[in-house]
């Protein structure tokens, strides 16, 4: 069974992505509001179908929902393009892509606060999902517009879409 490494050690930033400090994974989802940042690749199709994952049951934030195709953590001493690199290799196998930075903005919930660095690309390469998730697929726009307040996608996920898609 899988479960987050909560002692894994995150960078903590200003509202720039400067670098202030450090703190274990534990310590930035349980409360505490630290500023991390995050990295999110929408991937599309040449349909313009966009890839959600599905998050496993045992993620210890919104199990079972649907998700950005990529999203993970950056880690310490990290550079911001190498984690979108490296979390697009786990999550889903894509290796040869062009990410295009889209923009960044915090996202805070009651949990935690990320500083969430948001980039797009296009591929014709079939994600191949880890593990790690519950498979994932390509959605249609109207699919994602009709599931949005239906307790299927994420709540980040749907106010990012909205935020630069909508």
């Amino acid at each position: 069974m899988h479960t987050d490494n909560c002692e894994e050690i995150f960078p903590i930033v200003d509202e720039t992505g400067h670098v202030t400090g450090s703190a274990t994974r534990g310590e930035c989802h349980n409360g505490s509001r630290l500023l991390h940042p995050v990295v999110h690749l929408h991937v599309f199709d040449r349909q313009g179908r966009l890839y959600l994952q599905k998050r496993p049951e045992w993620k210890d934030i919104q199990p079972g929902k649907w998700d950005t195709a990529v999203g993970g953590h950056v880690d310490y001493g990290e550079a911001i393009a190498d984690a979108l690199r490296r979390e697009a290799r786990e999550e889903l196998g894509l290796v040869d892509f062009e990410p295009e930075e889209l923009c960044s903005y915090v996202f805070e919930s009651d949990r935690e606060r990320e500083l969430v660095n948001v980039f797009r690309t296009t591929t014709d390469t079939l994600p191949t999902p880890s593990d790690e998730l519950d498979g994932g697929r390509f959605w249609t726009r109207s699919e994602i517009l009709e599931s949005i307040g239906g307790n299927i996608l994420t709540p980040n996920f749907e106010s990012e879409y909205l935020r630069i898609f909508g």
